[in-house]
């Protein structure tokens, strides 16, 4: 910071301002007053009014001063308010020969006193909510230091209105990433709702076909039986062809192949059906959707990261349809599945190197049993009452038996969730929570069991976790994470 005389034409007796260049960097959004020009003037209240008029004179960008009564701060007294008082009839003659403190028992006002480290934003908006009076009034500007500084206001507009042409940019520039993301994603979407498509019609050839080659097979079984059964000798070559086909192991095993080519022919359906419900596009109105199969369709497609060591456990209430945009169910159903799934594979090589060490080192001695990673999902119909009113709400919880979050990791995601943390940087669950309260007026909660403060997003249902949890899934683990969505029911 450079600091040095406003002007270099002084006589040493006379009061000298000094100037605070402040920063020469580029202002940025969480820039501070300290990286302004600012004006480090006091003068004593004994001082004459016409020494202050002189130097005002003199230095025509001063905006005021810094009043001191024995170096203690006092107050300020701006260039305008002592011109108002000295136009005032006989002005001149009483106050520019009296001290400071006489014009300043008549010329005092409420002023603007910040810290240097409060924000340009910050300090701005203060300014703006004076009363009309005080806008052209000088900021008085507190360092560390206890020294006290003059802060034009026009300054602090100028670089308050650069600050926001710097964040108008940037959020231009990520809304720009962001359709450029969105239209990537709606691309990929549109690809793989086209393969799912293309997968769809070959397999609807195959089980359109089984219940013929089915029918088919048994018809020709009926009629090898037949011939059997009424031919008493066979000739030898007949005989040699049944050995050589194998046909009494033929006869049994090609039922067993067929029934195999269904359930695979029905496997490969669903996952191309449940591919293209996750990339659909929404209507413009929610239509009624089945949550139980929206959840299935993404166990489905989360196959082959759930392994066999990761197990699911279901307790489906009676549901019925629900009012939903289901695409983006889709992706809420994903999103804490996914982040689930991630928990416990972590957990799982943890424990597994964990038990392998203490395996070694037992020497011997019984290790402890390793806990299965366990996924549950949990739905049912829940009543509440809010203020006085009784309303009806499907829950789905998902939980797991992770590690669970620490307490930063929680306080972390909860605060994606507000809006400027979201438009900062928007995270998959941060989008879930989005589009559970602002798209379909639900409910979003996450609990996990290192929670020790009440989450700001506190649901008002009258009800807290899913119950069965602790008894029905985990077997004595306790639960590491959960979610509960709560979607209203019209």
């Amino acid at each position: 910071m450079v600091c040095h005389p406003v002007s270099n034409e002084f006589d040493q007796h006379d009061l000298l301002p000094m100037l605070l260049e402040g920063s020469l960097q580029a202002l940025h959004l969480e820039a501070t007053l300290q990286e302004l020009q600012r004006y480090a003037f006091c003068v004593e209240l004994d001082c004459l009014g016409i020494e202050l008029a002189r130097v005002f004179e003199r230095y025509p960008l001063l905006p005021g001063a810094v009043l001191m009564e024995r170096g203690q701060f006092v107050g300020m007294l701006s260039r305008q308010r002592l011109l108002e008082y000295l136009i005032r009839p006989h002005g001149i003659d009483f106050f520019l020969k009296e001290p400071l403190r006489v014009l300043y028992s008549y010329a005092r006002s409420d002023l603007l006193l910040v810290p240097s480290e409060t924000s340009i934003v910050v300090a701005a908006q203060q300014a703006l909510r004076r009363s009309p009076e005080l806008q052209g009034e000088p900021i008085v500007v507190q360092s560390a230091a206890q020294s006290y500084h003059l802060l034009d206001v026009h300054t602090l507009n100028i670089a308050y209105w650069q600050i926001r042409g710097v964040e108008t940019q940037v959020r231009y520039e990520r809304t720009q990433a962001q359709l450029i993301q969105s239209d990537k994603m709606a691309s990929l979407g549109r690809l793989v709702d086209g393969i799912a498509h293309e997968i769809l019609d070959p397999v609807s050839f195959i089980w359109g076909n089984l219940s013929h080659v089915s029918a088919y097979s048994d018809s020709l079984l009926q009629l090898l039986s037949a011939y059997e059964a009424n031919m008493v000798s066979l000739p030898a070559a007949l005989m040699r062809l049944r050995d050589d086909l194998e046909l009494d192991y033929l006869q049994q095993d090609l039922p067993r192949t067929i029934d195999s080519i269904r359930t695979g022919a029905e496997r490969l359906s669903k996952l191309a059906s449940s591919l293209q419900n996750f990339c659909h596009i929404d209507e413009v109105y929610p239509k009624p959707a089945d949550l139980h199969e929206l959840l299935d369709s993404i166990l489905l497609l989360l196959k082959s990261r759930l392994t066999s060591e990761i197990r699911v456990v279901k307790q489906y209430g009676h549901l019925p349809p629900v009012m939903c945009f289901a695409g983006q169910l889709h992706q809420v159903f994903m999103n804490i599945l996914t982040h689930a799934v991630d928990a416990l594979i972590d957990q799982a090589v943890s424990q597994q190197l964990g038990h392998d060490f203490k395996a070694n080192q037992s020497s011997g001695k019984p290790t402890p049993n390793l806990i299965q990673p366990t996924i549950a999902i949990t739905t049912e119909i829940r009543t509440a009452i809010v203020n006085g009113k009784t309303s009806r709400w499907v829950a789905i919880c998902i939980a797991d038996n992770g590690p669970g979050l620490s307490i930063e990791d929680q306080t972390r995601i909860w605060e994606t969730f507000s809006v400027k943390k979201r438009a900062e940087k928007e995270t998959s669950l941060a989008v879930s929570y989005q589009i559970m309260t602002a798209k379909h007026g639900g409910k979003f909660e996450m609990r996990s069991r290192h929670t020790s403060c009440e989450s700001p997003y506190r649901n008002a249902t009258g009800k807290s976790g899913c119950e069965p949890l602790g008894t029905f899934a985990f077997e004595h683990c306790a639960t590491g994470t959960e979610f509960e969505l709560l979607l209203p029911l019209v």
